[in-house]
């Protein structure tokens, strides 16, 4: 049954989130979910990225497009899309903080948070799935090593273009934490995980990630990567 987009009167927790439990796009919800106060009212529903779990038939009836993370409210109503979740989630106290409350903050934060994904994130991406061995050959059925490594250049280029940002203000997009930075955080993310190095002239970059590292959210959603993976 497709429910996307199907709106929903239920109430809306508890509720379930799939996802992989240190996915660099999986992450953008899960410290969303801690900024919000909302990780105790959530169910992960766990879907192993390397062995391909989120392209099998199965997860493809949960979400055609076959990425991580998925919201599941408990009357079936599906929300995939991290930009999409992150606004629900959001909305569901009626004080929004991650992204913003007036017209001018919402328009800056999903501006810069579209520019965090094209320009940083997704370029990561395309860098892990082209040009490294990415998630297997059972998963990687096309590369263009060509390609990825375009890409990586491509996210060098983003890291030294919030860098600039951050020098003339504390967050990405906003006086406050808001959903930007959670995408250049998941950047900054996924760019560890592959080795992929922030530029030495990258200095307030890497003194912006260093505070948002100390966020409680940050903190809790690091305590749930260092558990590990799930065993059932």
């Amino acid at each position: 049954m497709n429910t996307a987009n199907r709106p929903t009167d239920a109430a809306p927790l508890p509720m379930n989130i799939y996802d992989w439990y240190n996915g660099p796009y999986p992450a953008r919800v899960r410290i969303a979910l801690a900024e919000k106060g909302l990780l105790a009212k959530v169910d992960f529903v766990s879907i192993n990225l390397w062995k391909g779990e989120h392209k099998a038939p199965e997860f493809l009836e949960i979400n055609y497009s076959g990425t991580l993370p998925v919201l599941e409210l408990k009357d079936g109503t599906r929300i995939a899309e991290c930009t999409a979740i992150t606004q629900y989630l959001d909305d569901l106290d009626g004080s929004p903080t991650l992204t913003g409350s007036t017209a001018v903050e919402k328009g800056l934060i999903h501006m810069m948070t579209k520019r965090a994904e094209i320009e940083f994130l997704d370029a990561v991406s395309m860098y892990f799935h082209h040009a490294t061995p990415g998630l297997g050959s059972h998963v990687e059925i096309y590369q263009n090593r060509e390609w990825g490594l375009h890409m990586r250049d491509k996210a060098v280029r983003g890291m030294r273009y919030f860098n600039e940002v951050l020098k003339s203000q504390p967050f990405v997009a906003s006086p406050s934490f808001s959903m930007a930075d959670i995408t250049v955080i998941s950047g900054m993310v996924f760019s560890a995980l592959l080795g992929l190095a922030v530029p030495d002239d990258c200095q307030a970059l890497r003194e912006w990630y260093a505070r948002m590292q100390q966020r409680p959210s940050l903190v809790a959603w690091a305590a749930m990567v260092e558990k590990g993976a799930p065993t059932s």
